[in-house]
């Protein structure tokens, strides 16, 4: 009887698990994002290009159907794992490569960026939309860059009436995890069907897509928007995605990371909202 207790006791103990002193519980799969890419944001490492080098492959305007070519920017290393997509579309009469500068900041952050030209210079915003989408398409599906591309984190760009393309774009794909329009130019000025997370970068001395007829009515109109931002360049003109100051480079990358990349790391730089010299003005649903 005594023998049979001891064995009926040890097995009880054998199908209970108890904490060891001195020894931490295993911590929960998972629990970290398994998106981050880079190391740990800094106030001066958001102002400036990241840590990934870029390489660079062309499209061809032969190989594009439905839009016109362009560059993919993508971080050279195959050791991360997946990265963000982000399809960024030019202005009127513009091309890709005045967005070199741009694309390239962005990559080395951890994104592929395909900087795309559009079937026409003179195509209008909503035209450019349905360039945007289709260029995204195609850098997930046809791309030579598609396995480094995570199909379920996917953004869209622009700048001027790609950045007006890039609303039509976002308000038609509520799959996407972020929009980011740089000095944005459209005739529609009401976006209340977005959902997508949505920047705007406006510039101060925009005469061209002045910020109080397009940029802030845009973003004034995001009230479907889960999140929403807008910030103002001081002393930048309608050409600031062109010219690629630090600052338009700071908004457009922290809102990548905390949207595409589900980044907490990053909240630090949109909310509180931030102060500098280099914003005329900045407004944001403050999510974080």
């Amino acid at each position: 009887m005594y023998r049979q207790l001891v064995v009926r006791l040890v097995a009880l103990v054998a199908t209970v698990t108890l904490p060891l002193v001195g020894v931490a519980a295993p911590t929960a799969v998972g629990a970290d994002n398994p998106y981050e890419r880079g190391p740990a944001p800094t106030a001066s490492s958001v102002l400036g290009n990241g840590s990934y080098s870029v390489s660079t492959t062309s499209v061809s305007r032969l190989a594009a159907t439905g839009f016109g070519g362009g560059t993919i920017y993508y971080p050279s290393t195959t050791s991360d794992g997946t990265f963000g997509g982000v399809v960024l579309a030019p202005g009127f009469t513009a091309t890709s490569s005045a967005y070199a500068g741009l694309a390239r900041r962005v990559a080395s952050h951890g994104f592929v960026v395909f900087a795309i030209d559009t079937s026409s210079t003179l195509d209008q915003p909503d035209s450019r939309g349905r360039q945007i989408l289709t260029a995204l398409d195609y850098l997930t599906q046809r791309s030579s860059v598609r396995a480094r591309v995570d199909t379920s984190r996917l953004a869209v760009s622009g700048h001027s009436m790609g950045g007006g393309g890039t609303l039509a774009a976002a308000n038609s794909r509520s799959s996407l995890k972020a929009a980011v329009a740089l000095q944005p130019w459209h005739t529609t000025k009401r976006w209340s069907g977005i959902s997508v997370p949505t920047m705007i970068i406006g510039a101060q001395n925009d005469s061209i897509a002045a910020n109080s007829s397009h940029s802030i009515p845009f973003y004034t109109s995001l009230t479907g928007a889960s999140e929403r931002a807008y910030g103002e360049l001081r002393g930048e003109s309608h050409l600031a995605a062109n010219t690629n100051p630090d600052w338009q480079g700071r908004l457009m990358v922290t809102w990548l990371k905390r949207y595409v990349d589900s980044d907490l790391r990053y909240s630090q730089f949109l909310c509180p909202a931030p102060t500098s010299t280099a914003l005329s003005d900045y407004r944001n649903s403050c999510p974080d």
